[in-house]
């Protein structure tokens, strides 16, 4: 980090929406250390990071609005257990609730990344998806990169905890697609 600086994090950070496991729980909090050694500001680390998730996040959103709704569509009409009728629906939602959705989203581990999908798809407008993306994006990574400048040569201490809530996550989405898949399995056979 303190050879690459900021424009450096900004850039591991874009490449971390695109490749989800390469952790930003590990870059941003490392962003944090370079800023105490005074390699870079926390004003610095924050900014550039934020623009990191923000340009990988509209890379995700052009090749989703590109795919837009009706191909996405065809491919899961091809799919089993899912029906396109769920796309609309899903698709409804995310008009509804999108900013609020895009917003969060990006501060939840592995859901981060995939948020800008639906937004792409539902062709969201751009504005606002850059705007939820920001703020959402600069309070994640203000909470990371503010626990690596605190804990300092600890920094790496902050995966370790931050992987348990990603853990969480995890086992919280593997649990809704079991029950949608049973739920449509039921449905079938019904």
């Amino acid at each position: 980090m303190d050879r690459i600086g900021g424009p450096g994090a900004a850039i591991a950070i874009g490449i971390e929406n695109l490749f989800p496991p390469i952790p930003s729980e590990v870059i941003l909090p490392l962003a944090g250390f370079a800023a105490a050694r005074g390699t870079m500001t926390v004003v610095e680390a924050i900014v550039w990071s934020t623009i990191g998730s923000v340009v990988g996040a509209l890379v995700l959103y052009a090749i989703s609005h590109v795919l837009g709704i009706e191909r996405l569509c065809r491919i899961v009409d091809r799919m089993p257990l899912v029906d396109v009728e769920d796309v609309r629906k899903g698709e409804e939602w995310f008009k509804r609730h999108g900013a609020k959705a895009v917003f969060f989203g990006r501060m939840v581990p592995l859901v981060r990344s995939a948020i800008s999908v639906p937004a792409g798809v539902a062709r969201m407008p751009v504005a606002l998806f850059v705007l939820w993306t920001t703020l959402g994006s600069a309070i994640w990574n203000s909470v990371f990169v503010l626990a690596g400048y605190f804990l300092g040569d600890n920094w790496d201490q902050v995966e370790k905890y931050s992987s348990v809530l990603q853990y969480v996550v995890l086992v919280v989405l593997v649990g809704l697609v079991v029950w949608f898949v049973y739920r449509k399995v039921a449905a079938r056979r019904g």
